[in-house]
């Protein structure tokens, strides 16, 4: 194994002299969409991130405070609740929010809480035909109209209350559903900036979940987060994928405040890697991607005159049109095979592409600063023009249990369990520090100074 060491400069900012994406997708036989073809990254600075910012109980106060109430949040999909009674029951550190399909198909999201005595309405997602505290019987329809409580003689007091549950705001991106606590927030569309302009060839609101897992880990939700916004750790967390992932390759992108991005080129040998022959990388992508067309090489040969990288998306470009039934005849090797993945802030991160887009959201546990909330999701292509296959129910793994116990995650369960060894390393080794500050790199991890650059933003507000 070599280390390349010797930088270029673009965009003022340091990149490694391997090949870049950018100089990879001149390659592609098709046009390539302009979104692809941005680069963007400020100067972020280079500033020690101090580690009270993670393991902190304060900064952790300061955030439920200043910047939950205050954020479009994502919650669930359109498809989690696709008849009328069905909700979800969303957590976010003390608030507790309710979303409901109604009987005229309307989505709407409540305060999860009784106008009597306060406790929650629902205590789970599910399914109901109206909603009735369990304490009392206070009951309201699934549109938040009052409808009836016991002993009604007792509260002649509240005839003229208006008795109508507390409504957030909510809209939809993708069949993605968010949230907002703040009434004078921005809209939905101007807060996600560049995404649906960029997610345009990939509408998301027609995939399905076909995988759905969720975990507690042992760390702050920002150290989870962060784990899956560089792609540089491979080289030491992942090695056994460095034979197809280009990790010092990546190109990353912020696009003001809200969205920023991560391209790792895949089917490319590592630039710390030196002698892997193109056979080598395809049947090690085949066999070890979580997101490949298969899961074995299937007995296939790589022919000398071909590179895997173009091989294997010319495969997925077969195989994610027989699964979608589209014709992606205009489909570029980047958006078959890389991993494209955006973050809208604050926690929510998804992939670009054909088939098989991985969806991460990390959120507190609970009002708890040192423990995360991991949820993963990978949505699918269905044939068009058939019906929509059901959402797969979600997994919950007992934190005692690895993602590898989930086997519907694949290749993807080892290589969680690797991010997962780190976060809770991390987070012990951030208390006993002595420097209590990180050093973050220039270029590699500049996608984290951006999220904790307006992050406080927030927290530095005065209203």
């Amino acid at each position: 194994m070599s280390s390349k060491t010797d930088l270029k400069s673009q965009q003022g900012a340091a990149r490694c002299e391997a090949i870049s994406w950018q100089e990879l997708l001149d390659q592609e036989t098709v046009p390539v969409p302009l979104y692809l073809r941005e680069d963007v990254n400020p100067d972020k600075g280079d500033e020690d991130l101090p580690f009270h910012r993670y393991i902190s109980r304060d900064f952790h106060l300061k955030e439920k405070a200043k910047l939950w109430p205050r954020v479009w949040q994502m919650t669930c999909r359109e498809e989690d609740i696709p008849e009328a009674g069905d909700h979800f029951v969303y957590d976010i550190c003390d608030e507790s929010v309710l979303i409901v399909r109604g009987e005229d198909n309307k989505i709407r999201a409540f305060i999860n809480a009784c106008l009597h005595r306060g406790r929650t309405l629902r205590d789970e997602s599910g399914q109901v035909s109206e909603l009735r505290c369990p304490f009392h019987g206070f009951t309201w329809r699934l549109d938040g109209s009052f409808s009836h409580m016991p002993c009604a003689w007792d509260f002649k007091h509240l005839e003229k209350v208006d008795m109508r549950l507390p409504q957030l705001k909510l809209d939809t991106w993708g069949g993605f559903i968010f949230v907002n606590f703040d009434d004078e927030s921005e809209p939905l569309h101007d807060y996600l900036g560049v995404m649906p302009e960029h997610f345009a060839r990939f509408p998301l609101e027609d995939y399905f979940t076909g995988v759905h897992v969720q975990r507690v880990v042992p760390s702050n939700w920002k150290v989870a987060h962060e784990a899956f916004m560089e792609s540089w750790h491979t080289i030491e967390t992942h090695s056994q994928i460095l034979t197809f992932t280009g990790d010092a390759n990546s190109q990353y992108d912020c696009f003001g405040d809200n969205v920023s991005r991560s391209v790792t080129p895949m089917a490319i040998p590592s630039p710390h890697l030196s002698g892997v022959d193109e056979k080598t990388t395809m049947k090690d992508i085949l066999k070890l991607s979580g997101r490949m067309a298969l899961d074995d090489d299937g007995g296939l040969d790589l022919p000398d005159d071909i590179s895997a990288r173009e091989y294997i998306g010319e495969l997925n470009r077969q195989m994610f049109a027989e699964a979608s039934g589209e014709n992606l005849a205009d489909a570029t090797h980047a958006e078959l095979l890389d991993a494209i993945l955006y973050s809208s802030f604050p926690n929510f991160q998804v992939w670009i592409g054909y088939h098989g887009n991985i969806v991460y959201q990390f959120r507190p546990n609970g009002d708890d600063h040192e423990t995360a909330i991991m949820n993963v999701r990978v949505l699918l292509r269905y044939p068009k023009g058939t019906e929509r296959p059901d959402a797969c129910e979600i997994n919950v793994i007992d934190p005692n249990l690895p993602f590898e116990s989930a086997p519907e995650l694949g290749a993807l369960g080892e290589v969680f369990d690797q991010d997962v060894d780190n976060l809770q390393a991390l987070h012990k080794g951030m208390k006993t520090s002595k420097r209590g500050a990180a050093r973050l790199a220039s270029y590699q991890e500049s996608r984290i100074r951006h999220l904790h650059q307006t992050i406080d933003k927030y927290i530095d507000a005065q209203t």
